[in-house]
C-alpha cells in the first residue's frame, strides 16, 4: 500500500489534531463522511475541499458532520476533528454552519483561533505541545457562542459506550445506566447526537483504532482493541469514514 501522507495525531476527548505532510505528491481522497466537524488549515503548501458542487479554499475551511465532501492537497495540513454535540462543536455549529454546512474563511474569528496552528507548525512543536495547542483552539471556538449541551443523559450514555469499546456495547445496557427505556433512549440519542446510537458506537470504535494505530498498534491489533470484528471490519470502516485506506497513511503520537 502507497503512503499518501503522514504525520501525527493528537487525541482527547471529543476532538482530535492530524498534522499530516505530503510533500511528494497530491493527495487525492475520495468522497467521504464522518461523525466529526472537520476544519481543515493549510501550513505548507495548498489544498481544496470538494463539497456538492463547490470547491473550498482558504486560511480555514469548516465542514460539518456527516457532510460527504473530498479533499485533494499537497504539503503540509492540519485537520481538527470536533464532535458536534461537544460544546466547542455546538459553538462552531452556532456560529458558522447554520446557514449552511460548510464555511471557508481567511479573516475572522475561526480564522484567528486555527492561525494558531500554523505558528505551531512553524516553530515545530512537539506532539505534547500540539496537543495543548489543539486543545486551547477548542476551548476559544467554545467560546465563539454558548449554545447548549446536549442532555446529560445522551452524554453519559456516549461516557458508558466509550469505557467498554474493547467489548459489547448495547443500547439497552447504555440506556440502563441513565434509568430510560430502550424506546426512549433511541429517540433521545437520536435526537441530541443526529446519529443511531449503533452508528454513534462505531464512529467511537473507529476513534480508539486510529488512537492505538497512531501508538503504533498495528491495525489487527488496533481493530480488536476498539472492538472491532477484525482488521478487515475496521480497514473497510475508515476508507469509508475518510475517504483513504488506513495503511495509507503513517500516523504517530511522538
Amino acid at each position: 500500500m502507497a503512503v499518501v501522507g503522514q504525520g501525527r495525531i493528537m487525541v482527547w476527548e471529543a476532538a482530535s489534531l492530524w498534522i499530516l505532510e505530503n510533500a511528494d505528491r497530491i493527495a487525492e481522497v475520495e468522497p467521504h463522511a464522518h461523525h466529526a466537524i472537520q476544519l481543515t488549515v493549510p501550513l505548507r503548501g495548498s489544498f481544496e475541499i470538494g463539497v456538492e458542487r463547490e470547491t473550498l479554499s482558504g486560511a480555514v475551511t469548516a465542514v460539518a458532520s456527516d457532510q460527504r465532501h473530498t479533499f485533494r492537497g499537497s504539503g503540509a495540513v492540519a485537520f481538527l476533528f470536533v464532535a458536534p454535540e461537544s460544546q466547542a462543536g455546538r459553538a462552531l455549529i452556532a456560529a458558522h454552519l447554520t446557514a449552511r454546512p460548510w464555511v471557508a474563511e481567511d479573516r475572522g474569528p475561526l480564522a484567528d483561533a486555527v492561525g494558531q496552528l500554523r505558528e505551531g507548525f512553524a516553530r515545530n512543536l512537539s506532539a505534547q505541545e500540539f496537543r495543548e495547542l489543539g486543545q486551547s483552539v477548542v476551548a476559544a471556538l467554545a467560546q465563539v457562542a454558548r449554545p447548549d449541551l446536549p442532555d446529560w443523559r445522551v452524554l453519559a450514555m456516549i461516557d458508558f459506550a466509550r469505557s467498554r469499546l474493547d467489548g459489547t456495547v448495547t443500547l439497552p445496557a447504555s440506556a440502563a445506566q441513565v434509568h430510560l427505556s430502550e424506546g426512549r433512549a433511541r429517540h433521545l440519542f437520536a435526537e441530541h447526537t443526529q446519529m443511531p446510537f449503533k452508528a454513534y458506537v462505531l464512529w467511537l470504535r473507529l476513534e480508539r483504532a486510529v488512537e492505538l494505530y497512531a501508538r503504533g498498534c498495528s491495525l489487527t491489533e488496533a481493530a480488536h482493541e476498539a472492538g472491532f470484528a477484525d482488521s478487515a471490519h475496521l480497514s473497510r470502516t475508515f476508507r469509508r469514514t475518510f475517504g483513504l485506506p488506513a495503511a495509507a497513511l503513517r500516523l504517530t503520537q511522538d
